[in-house]
């Protein structure tokens, strides 16, 4: 795993479990464990995962996530033509998506945070993503699970 994908995973984890309202406070605790990044890495990543201050009554304002709806509404407004989505396949269990150089881990990133239940996993290189189907879900519920969460796959996926 690269170290940018265990950094946000690490941050996702103190935002969820922590009422933390400073930006230096967030950056002290990814340096005590063991990050090296700086304040303006630290904003970069906080812009990607789409971190907001919200209200709270002990600490005034505090990082936090999108929730899991917020998400859905967020990426239902951008357009997915955009992210570089060529041709999906099956192999048993394995699905393959193929996207153009480059896009595959933002693609992936994307149908992660839809959490659909007919996959267990992505694995994302270059231009390949690999998902995992869940045992008793078939390749039509995952086409039709991609189409309802991305209708702009409605004109690819076949």
């Amino acid at each position: 795993m690269s170290e940018k994908i265990n950094r946000l995973l690490v941050l996702k984890q103190i935002i969820t479990l922590n009422r933390i309202g400073k930006q230096d406070d967030l950056l002290n605790i990814l340096k005590q464990r063991g990050f090296a990044l700086t304040q303006a890495t630290l904003s970069r990543d906080l812009k990607e995962l789409k971190v907001s201050k919200t209200p709270d009554a002990e600490h005034g304002y505090i990082y936090s996530l999108p929730s899991h709806s917020m998400r859905k509404r967020m990426a239902s407004n951008v357009s997915y033509s955009n992210l570089g989505f060529q041709s999906i396949d099956v192999s048993g269990n394995i699905a393959v998506i193929k996207t153009k150089s480059g896009y595959a881990n933002s693609f992936a990133t994307i149908i992660d945070e839809f959490f659909l239940s007919e996959i267990i996993g992505t694995l994302a290189g270059n231009d390949t993503i690999f998902l995992t189907i869940k045992e008793g879900s078939s390749f039509q519920e995952l086409k039709k699970a991609l189409i309802v969460n991305i209708p702009e796959l409605k004109e690819f996926i076949k």
